[in-house]
């Protein structure tokens, strides 16, 4: 009787132990970093994911995962959206905000398709290939823009589904030129946001439609006034329907995605959460089915918690470090890289230096938002921390080089250069004015710089320190508190840049960038 006990002593230890190990190994936000209005789809048993990467370059970001959680950058559907000023940041003109906005990620007869839209040129854009990992893309664009909208195959036929407030559908020529010559768009529904009642503040948009054992599923976003982000979701028998819609989730200001499938039929719904300072962060909710309709989460509320892979670290996948010895695909970049806008590739370069990146000047600027080759990574939450060293031998009289906090309420540590000599600086931005909290001389040529995020708790709080033999830190120069802005409509990024403001030609020399997450 004592071992028959022991034994189902065992057995009950074993499976709590087994409980406990497989019921919580997921935990939400899927990544803890800005990647927002997320598009899925699952080919077989992988799974690709589509962002808003707006004014950065290369843009429209394809990452790639096997488990649905842990994702990896894979390649950027473009190099460059559009050569202009904006785009460009020249003659005192920016794209802060803009670029390309919430993307449509398909899967059709062997072919993905990725569409985006642009409020700067005015054109929606639908990007082809059979090879979503490596190319190339073909591409097609044609004006409107379709706001926030959805790309839908049927028998045949191609649609957009599009608009805020007023839900409408375009069918396009089967080329992608444009919308299908002889028609026009029509309402499919007069006012999606009336579901979540009669106090709008944001109308329903970032439409992403579905067909499910022939049924049509459309999913928007809308934010009521004194309430949060929310999922509504409209059903349909036809394309064309009658709609009816519903609340699909309310909870956290989770909302604005979609629905996806794993090989053993299990269903979830990918979505995003404004989280302060680092960004919108993306969220999976489980799904299921009841009398035909998609019921998100927990007891209507998103877990903690999945029954889904262990997250695993957002490095390498989403961010990393770099010695800048060319190693990356195509440029020598690695994808976790993006440039602040349209980059000037001749005045930066992973070989002109063995083992550097080199940013050389080439036009004079007022601010670090003006200078043209910014390189940018995500930050992350909880915690991160960058930091880099710097080559100054060849800085010129005026020149600004360092670290920076990239949002329209930015900070930075880095080097001036002065008739005087080389000075360590903290810039950080307060009330539309820069605000220079230190200013300490330099006796050498090389500088170590570091720069560390807290987003735990929302504190959104960043520190600046610098260091003379990359052991020894000091930490200087009032905090940054990090404010997400719709101006730049962007999580904080981690940037390596050098400016000038009086002559050009002068170069900073970056010898490499290491990343940490807490």
């Amino acid at each position: 009787m004592k071992n028959l006990a022991f034994y189902l002593c065992i057995v009950l230890l074993n499976g709590l132990f087994h409980f406990t190990a497989h019921s919580q190994l997921t935990t939400n936000p899927i990544i803890a970093a800005d990647v927002p209005d997320p598009s899925i789809i699952r080919v077989g048993k992988t799974y690709y994911m589509s962002s808003t990467t707006m004014h950065m370059s290369p843009g429209l970001p394809i990452m790639k995962s096997t488990d649905l959680v842990n994702w990896k950058i894979v390649t950027y559907v473009y190099d460059t959206l559009a050569n202009t000023d904006q785009l460009n940041l020249n003659n005192g003109k920016n794209d802060y905000g803009k670029g390309s906005w919430a993307s449509s990620l398909r899967y059709h007869e062997g072919r993905f398709y990725v569409s985006t839209f642009s409020g700067t040129t005015n054109k929606t854009y639908i990007y082809s290939t059979t090879d979503i990992e490596k190319g190339p893309w073909k591409r097609s664009a044609f004006s409107p823009a379709l706001h926030d909208h959805s790309l839908f195959f049927e028998k045949g036929r191609v649609f957009m589904v599009y608009g805020a407030g007023k839900i409408m559908l375009a069918e396009l020529n089967v080329d992608f030129s444009g919308i299908k010559t002889g028609t026009s768009p029509k309402v499919l529904i007069e006012n999606a946001t009336q579901i979540a009642g009669n106090n709008p503040g944001l109308p329903a948009e970032g439409s992403q439609l579905f067909k499910i054992k022939g049924k049509y599923y459309l999913f928007n976003i809308t934010w009521p006034r004194n309430s949060m982000r929310t999922v509504i979701i409209h059903k349909a028998d036809k394309l064309l329907g009658p709609y009816t819609g519903r609340i699909g989730l309310q909870d956290k200001g989770v909302a604005q995605g979609g629905l996806i499938s794993t090989p053993k039929g299990e269903w979830f719904s990918y979505l995003f959460r404004d989280y302060g300072a680092v960004g919108r962060i993306p969220y999976l909710v489980p799904v299921k089915w009841e009398q035909g309709w998609p019921v998100l989460g927990v007891n209507s509320k998103v877990p903690d918690s999945l029954h889904l892979a262990k997250n695993l670290s957002p490095i390498p996948g989403i961010v990393d470090s770099d010695n800048f010895d060319g190693t990356g695909e195509g440029s020598g970049l690695k994808k976790v890289w993006q440039w602040n806008h349209n980059p000037d590739h001749a005045n930066w370069s992973l070989f002109r230096k063995k083992g550097y990146l080199v940013i050389q000047t080439s036009r004079i600027d007022t601010s670090v938002l003006w200078a043209r080759n910014t390189l940018t990574q995500r930050t992350v939450a909880p915690a991160s921390s960058a930091e880099t060293s710097i080559d100054l031998e060849n800085m010129k009289v005026g020149d600004c080089a360092g670290m920076l906090l990239l949002q329209k309420k930015y900070g930075w540590i880095g080097v001036k250069s002065l008739k005087e000599g080389l000075f360590v600086v903290v810039t950080t931005m307060s009330d539309n004015q820069p605000i220079e909290s230190i200013n300490i001389p330099l006796k050498q040529q090389k500088i170590y710089l570091k720069l560390s995020c807290d987003f735990k708790d929302r504190q959104d709080l960043a520190s600046f320190a610098y260091s003379l033999d990359g052991k020894s830190w000091n930490t200087v120069g009032e905090k940054l508190k990090m404010s997400y802005t719709i101006p730049h409509f962007m999580g904080y990024r981690f940037g390596l840049f050098n400016y000038a403001t009086q002559q050009i030609g002068g170069h900073a020399d970056f010898d490499y960038f290491n990343i940490k997450v807490n």
